[in-house]
This record gives C-alpha cells, structure tokens and sequence, in this order.
C-alpha cells in the first residue's frame, strides 16, 4: 500500500458523468482518497481537490508506481486495453460496465487475471445495492425460483460509443446471472421500436433468457419518460421486487400472494456506489485475487453478443 497504512491511494480514468461519481463518492469516504486523474476534460480540475493530481494521458497515471488501484470509467470501447494495462504493472482495477464490447477482448481481461493472480472489479452496480443483497439473502428461503420479470429505462443516455442494449441491458442480465447462479442457456431478443430523438436513436428491446425451465423476460429501453428499474423474481414461497426508483427499505419488498402489498425489508447502510467502492478497497487490503466478478462480466459480455446477432426487427 502506498502513503501512509490507513488510506488507499486510487486512480481514476475518465471524468465523465460517472466518472464524476466516483470522485464525490470517494471523497466522502474514509480509508480512501483520489489520488490521480487522467482525464482530458479541461474542467477536471474543477471535479477534484488541490493533492490530486490530474494527467490527460491514462498510460502516465498506470505507470506512476505510487497507486494501490485503478478505476476505470472511460469508454467500454477502451475497458480492455486499459484494464490490462493496469493489470500488467500489478495494479488491483474496478472497471465500469460492460466489462468489454468484445467478447475476445473481455476473454482476454479474464485470461490475464487469471495468469497475474490480480484483482479486478466490475461495477454491476445494483449486485451491490444493499437491496440485491437482501434479496440474495431472503431467495435462499423462498424455494425454487419461478420466473423472473424486469423492466428499466429512462430518457437517454443517447451513447455514440455504447449501443442502448450494452448500455441498459447489462444490468439486468448480470442481475439475471447473478440470481440464478449460472449464465443462461437460450435467449431471444425482438427490437419492439426504434425512434430518432434530438439527443440520438431511441430503442426499445424485448429480451428473453432460459435457466433451464425458468424464463427471464427482460423490458429495456431509452424511451422512457422516467426512470424505471424493477426486477421481479417469483419463487415458490413468494415474490421478490426490487425497484430502485424507491427510497430507503422500500427498494426491496416480498409479496406472498397477488393481492398483498407487500413487505419490506430492513436493508444495509450504504449507497451503492459507496458500496462498490469499498468492496474494491477490501479486496485491495485483503490482496487475494477474486475472478467471480470478471467471470460474471465475460458472461455477461458473452450474452449480450449473442443478444445481439440474434436482434429480430419489429416488423
């Protein structure tokens, strides 16, 4: 670790709209600091503090020697040349979603994982809501799992570098993945509508994934006029729902027959960016390699590509 033995040292590529995230959620955090920019943005030295020090030449920020990690918030196009970089100099990563656009290239980043015994994170960011956490937990006591239904979308973003269902559609199929605890074994995807906006082209996507008998019915897309992001899961013993357009413990709830309400649950500090953040940290302290995330993040890559070939036109 490098300074002194209490605060890790990171880095982060990108000053983006996420990027800048990050760097409000690290500053609000103890036991971490940002330590190095790289960033072309010519406002970033608005973005952060006097003791940052800010590059617009990411290879100089993973060169330094003076990082205990790498965050990586640039374009997914540039994910794995930057990651396996970082990995490259011993550098721990957590690197945004979608791990790759390219299955090869997201095969490689596990490869090289794998070879350097390195650690590397990928932001699905709702895996680590305290609310997915709790529906984890309560699922083990709910019996075999049914069905899974989900919608999510909002205005935008209008992406040049990130097709609408690299940019919406991860989400909810690592979450899928997650849930069922292995990658699926069919899948469809139907193009419901497409819609040329002032911002860029509108899309909305049906999607299907089979785990065996259980089927997850996916509603993605950029047209929404609100934001919009509920994931259903139906297990013998009942219902589990979460949506992260609710505050506090009303993220998550139970239902246990049609007509119920549904209950809530009492859920985990944190805000979910806070969360990933400090789960990069401990994985840092620990200095153990963990391959589950970028296992889960070539899945993921894996499965959106074939999404993708197999797109059917609204007709």
């Amino acid at each position: 670790m490098s300074g002194n033995n209490e605060t890790l040292r990171l880095g982060l590529i990108g000053a983006g709209p996420w990027g800048r995230n990050y760097i409000r959620t690290i500053d609000g955090l103890d036991g971490v600091t940002l330590f190095r920019l790289a960033s072309r943005n010519p406002e970033s030295a608005g973005f952060v503090g006097p003791r940052c020090e800010i590059s617009n030449d990411w290879r100089a920020l993973i060169k330094a020697g003076d990082l205990d990690g790498v965050i990586v918030a640039a374009p997914p196009a540039l994910h794995a040349e930057m990651t396996l970089a970082a990995v490259d100099r011993g550098l721990p990563v957590l690197v945004e979603k979608p791990l790759t656009l390219d299955i090869a290239e997201a095969e490689a980043v596990l490869d090289r994982a794998r070879s350097k015994g390195a650690i590397v994170l990928v932001d699905h960011i709702h895996l680590y809501s305290a609310a997915w956490e709790a529906l984890k937990r309560e699922s083990r006591r709910l019996g075999p799992l049914h069905a899974v239904s989900t919608v999510a979308g909002n205005w935008g973003p209008f992406r040049k570098d990130t097709p609408m269902l690299w940019d919406w559609g991860s989400h909810d199929v690592a979450m899928c993945i997650d849930l069922a605890g292995r990658p699926p074994d069919r899948s469809t995807a139907h193009l419901i509508e497409t819609r040329k906006t002032p911002e860029g082209e509108g899309r909305a996507l049906a999607l299907e994934l089979g785990f065996g008998d259980v089927a997850a019915r996916i509603a993605v897309s950029n047209m929404h006029k609100d934001k919009q992001r509920l994931f259903a899961a139906a297990f013998e013993g009942g219902e589990l729902i979460y949506d992260d357009t609710r505050d506090g413990d009303g993220k998550l709830r139970l239902k246990t027959t049609p007509d119920d309400p549904g209950g809530t649950f009492k859920l985990g500090p944190g805000l979910p960016l806070e969360r990933v953040v400090l789960a990069f940290a401990a994985a840092i302290a620990l200095g153990l390699p963990n391959m589950d995330d970028v296992e889960l993040g070539l899945d993921v890559v894996r499965m959106l590509a074939r999404l993708e070939e197999t797109l059917i036109p609204s007709e």
